[in-house]
């Protein structure tokens, strides 16, 4: 016999859902989607840029190299940003750049003022930015579009009617899905590819707290194939032209918002961009003292059709691909990661390397020093499997800085880690966006860079493993099971009994989030 509800509970409840479906009615109606659908042209890189200062460099560089691209590591913020200012300076026919954010604040001003130039030399500039996390306001975008060598496209753009997340919630499916990619490319000769997104923190520009991020010069025949994936996101359904936001379209023109931002764009040129060019590596690099890594590479991406599929192993062609290339190793393996989410499955991946007899070391955020404490949540419950599979596991200190790092620059009083790199047996590193976490694996699309070098890994994986005791905190049980987290300070081991240097009410933001689905860290 069929259920049949309380004739008084259907009366007496009636109106009130009644209401209820109004309201979601009109929440849904008000939610506006992105407009993805908008028309494009589609362009492609420049190939014939072998006349280019840039071009004729690396052909030189390529004649003692035969077959070889060039290769170095960008590890400090401020040589990260001169890299890419001395790039765009040193343009003459194109420069593709491709973030996952931008913000509105002295970087973010300095890379588009100097893009600007670039496109008044002539230089055609195509740019391609993530719309979610991106605070810059479109009419910005908008103007920067005005400019006849500039184009600006927008990545999976949320709807612009209404409350902005309001719209994200109302079309999750889509907007969840996110381009987390980094590259910047000029003349299709020299890229750059990493973790780093344009804001203040990415480039030890931010008063009181910094990421320690890491990114990676390319030179030579694998630039031009960062160039042709970049291609195929700018060509993509989700990549929308600036002209489809026409009503973000400010009463002033470009000309006059650059006669706006000149006061500050001279006083950022006087002090950044003048720090950044003039680092140490910057003039080494410059002044040819500094010899970039010869070596193969491998540039590794995930296609933008993968935020448009299901979630499968088909569409995760970054991490599957970095599988392989982990699971071969044959003596060691580390792997710095801001956000560690490895699940079962992952645990029993490390395990498996483990009892190969493989030393496996990961380095990730601590609570005190991550900025995604849900995330921090989500990896703290496999501390113990990972532990008892054999993985020597690390967690940064927040204030994992010395003076020696800072320079001339005001104190830093936190650090974050937001570097994602690989190293494998002393020979392959990977430098590149990907997080070993759901959103990344699944969610997002990412991109990095594998390069066979031995002397290139060695000279990043010696210092590291020298620091890693004194800015990190090992991670350890002791007899009775419990967590415990030791750290070498001023010469002395502590060992804390609790997550260390974190405040009550941030450990109790972390106990809170461990309900929210693990899918979505």
């Amino acid at each position: 016999m069929p259920s049949v509800a309380h004739p008084s509970i259907v009366n007496r409840a009636s109106p009130r859902w009644g209401w209820w479906c109004v309201l979601l009615v009109f929440f849904l109606a008000a939610c506006a989607t992105g407009p993805v659908d908008y028309p494009r042209t589609d362009s492609y890189v420049d190939t014939n840029t072998q006349d280019t200062r840039f071009g004729r460099e690396v052909e030189q560089w390529q004649q003692a190299h035969p077959g070889m691209s060039g290769f170095y590591p960008l590890i400090g913020g401020m040589d990260a940003l001169g890299a890419r200012l001395a790039l765009i300076d040193g343009a003459e026919r194109t420069i593709d750049a491709q973030y996952f954010l931008m913000k509105s604040d002295a970087a973010g001003l300095l890379f588009v003022m100097k893009l600007l130039e670039a496109a008044d030399r002539g230089v055609r500039v195509r740019f391609l930015l993530d719309d979610v996390f991106t605070s810059v306001d479109d009419e910005v975008f908008v103007l920067l579009d005005e400019h006849p060598n500039v184009e600006m496209r927008l990545f999976n753009p949320l709807g612009r009617g209404g409350n902005r997340w309001l719209n994200y919630v109302g079309d999750f499916d889509r907007a969840n899905r996110r381009m987390h990619n980094k590259s910047f490319t000029v003349d299709n000769q020299i890229s750059i590819v990493g973790g780093r997104n344009i804001a203040e923190e990415y480039f030890e520009l931010k008063a009181g707290g910094e990421f320690r991020d890491a990114d990676i010069l390319v030179a030579g025949p694998l630039a031009g194939e960062i160039g042709r994936n970049f291609d195929q996101f700018w060509n993509h359904s989700l990549s929308v032209p600036m002209e489809a936001f026409e009503s973000a379209r400010p009463d002033r023109d470009l000309e006059t918002a650059r006669a706006e931002a000149a006061d500050e764009f001279g006083e950022a040129m006087q002090t950044i961009y003048g720090q950044a060019i003039g680092s140490e590596l910057m003039q080494d690099l410059l002044a040819d003292r500094a010899a970039l890594f010869p070596a193969e590479g491998e540039m590794i991406s995930d296609a933008p059709d993968k935020l448009l599929n299901e979630i499968s192993v088909d569409q995760q062609l970054l991490v599957t691909r970095m599988a392989q290339v982990v699971a071969d190793a044959q003596s060691e393996v580390i792997v710095v990661t801001p956000y560690f989410i490895p699940g079962p499955t992952g645990v029993e991946f490390w395990r498996r390397l483990t009892e190969r007899g493989v030393r496996v070391i990961v380095l990730t955020n601590s609570l005190a020093s991550t900025n995604h404490v849900p995330v921090h949540a989500g990896y703290a419950r496999y501390r113990h499997r990972l532990i008892e599979a054999g993985v020597e596991l690390y967690e940064l200190r927040v204030d994992a800085v010395t003076d020696s790092d800072n320079g001339d620059r005001p104190p830093v009083e936190s650090v974050t880690l937001h570097t994602k790199a690989m190293v494998m047996d002393r020979r392959y590193t990977f430098i590149g966006s990907l997080n070993l976490d759901p959103r990344s694996i699944d969610i997002n699309t990412e991109m990095g860079v594998l390069v066979d070098s031995t002397a290139m890994t060695q000279s990043l994986a010696v210092p590291f493993m020298e620091m890693l005791p004194e800015r990190a905190y090992k991670v350890f049980e002791d007899d009775n099971g419990n967590l415990r987290w030791k750290v070498i300070i001023d010469g002395e081991e502590i060992v804390e009994t609790s997550e260390p240097q974190s405040s009550s009410w941030r450990r109790f933001k972390a106990f809170l989030s461990r309900i929210l689905p693990e899918s979505q860290l």
